[in-house]
């Protein structure tokens, strides 16, 4: 399937705006279709295997409303910049989901559980390479954006896998691995749509900026989620995270307080927390930790800080919706 013709990923309060939007995405929903063919067809088929299983399409989506802060929103260029930057995003979590072992992704059965991990890398590859070949339509500065947001993105994939380094802040280090993995192409895809989309260096610096700080923090609202959220608001189970010992802004910000009436929850987070008793005690634990609040607050302030950004952006439909955005990104992690 594909994304609905009605919903879009980002709130858009204006429905003349959001109209364009929706219009413009069905543009680029049949621009991806044809981008991941392949001369091959068992390859289309991989290809496609994520694309068909649905997604929000939020990096494209942002291009097509950063491209409205421009005098040519309606350009060419934006179109295939939303298509590369959605086919970077595909192409990672191809390479994520071998890492991570996952056996679904967005419902469906992943690709290296259906045909294996050398399939699923190599069908990464390729849709890098696609992404590759439509940048290279936009001329040579987009080739040399769009190099550096891949170094950062394989930078934090990397980065995720090893430990932080003698002396390095553990914290430190997780939100590099979040700005690299998650920032980085959120930015560009503000860059991209502002650049294509005719708007000014400094509302196309503006909006770069906001992308890479409101992409973070919605990540990182998503850490508060899996400890705080007592259904599956995040899209998972509660505690999936803390369960497969994956660290996250609450558990780190615990760690890192090194309070002695810790004791008991360091041990937790040390151990086995596959075993349900153990799992649930360090979760309530969690909850009732200041680490949470901290957190908390953390996102909150660089949501405003995002919004601090827009300044640049005259008022109008396409500055609220942003704003709209970084407002999403504070209350849900509250």
């Amino acid at each position: 399937m594909t994304t609905s013709s009605t919903a879009l990923a980002l709130p858009v309060p204006d429905e003349e705006l959001a109209s364009r939007l929706r219009e413009r995405m069905a543009v680029v929903e049949r621009a991806l279709s044809e981008h991941v063919r392949s001369r091959a067809p068992f390859i289309t088929e991989t290809a496609s295997h994520l694309m068909e299983a649905g997604g929000k399409r939020f990096r494209p989506l942002l291009v097509l409303l950063a491209a409205e802060a421009g005098d040519r929103p309606e350009s060419d260029e934006v179109v295939t910049a939303a298509c590369v930057v959605e086919l970077t995003h595909l192409a990672s979590l191809y390479h994520d989901d071998v890492m991570d072992e996952a056996d679904l992704r967005r419902g469906a059965t992943t690709a290296h559980s259906r045909w294996g991990n050398h399939v699923a890398i190599l069908t990464g590859d390729f849709l890098f390479s696609k992404s590759s070949e439509l940048t290279a339509e936009l001329g040579a500065d987009a080739v040399r954006i769009q190099a550096q947001t891949f170094t950062r993105l394989v930078e934090g994939q990397i980065l995720e896998t090893v430990a932080p380094g003698p002396g390095e802040d553990p914290l430190a280090h997780y939100l590099d691995v979040v700005a690299g993995k998650t920032g980085s192409l959120i930015a560009t895809s503000a860059r991209y749509g502002a650049r294509f989309g005719g708007a000014t260096p400094d509302v196309e610096e503006a909006l770069t900026a906001y992308g890479e700080i409101v992409g973070s923090a919605f990540q990182l609202s998503d850490d508060i989620l899996d400890i705080a959220s007592e259904s599956d608001e995040s899209g998972k189970v509660p505690g999936t995270d803390l369960r497969e010992g994956v660290p996250t802004l609450p558990v780190l910000m615990a760690r890192a307080a090194g309070d002695p009436a810790d004791a008991r929850l360091i041990e937790l987070l040390d151990g086995d927390l596959t075993d349900d008793a153990r799992h649930a005690e360090a979760l309530d634990l969690l909850r009732k930790h200041p680490s949470l609040d901290q957190a908390r607050a953390y996102v909150v302030a660089r949501a405003q800080e995002a919004k601090g950004h827009l300044a640049a952006l005259p008022a109008g439909a396409v500055r609220t919706a942003l704003e709209a955005f970084a407002d999403i990104v504070a209350v849900r992690s509250t």
